[in-house]
């Protein structure tokens, strides 16, 4: 009996167990010298995965605190997904260069 109530015991909690939640995807897209959204906000401890989509041609979103590294194409996106850590607020940018106005080609990652 003892052996019967502890296996419906199990069963029942494996049954209530719930599946992790899948990560909060953030898009983001890289065209000439504008990356959209700009300001995009994390929350600290939050399981999130960023995706970049170059919409003319490659681009790269680096954000070396957050260790995001990504490198996209023209239909070929790139993603990483991350837990941030630490609090703030970090610049990023993108590291192919596509022109003239390159160098103001930035967003800034707010983790809270």
């Amino acid at each position: 009996m003892k052996r019967c109530l502890f296996l419906f015991l199990l069963v029942a909690l494996l049954a209530s167990a719930q599946e992790p939640a899948k990560p909060r995807v953030v898009e983001i897209t890289a065209k000439r010298f504008e990356f959209a959204p700009n300001v995009v906000t994390l929350h600290r401890g939050e399981a999130v995965t960023i995706r970049l989509n170059a919409i003319d041609h490659a681009h790269g979103l680096l954000v070396k605190p957050l260790g995001i590294d990504l490198d996209a194409d023209r239909g070929s996106p790139d993603e990483i997904t991350i837990t941030p850590a630490a609090a703030g607020s970090f610049p990023a940018i993108c590291d192919h260069y596509c022109g003239m106005g390159h160098g103001n080609m930035k967003m800034t990652f707010v983790v809270q």
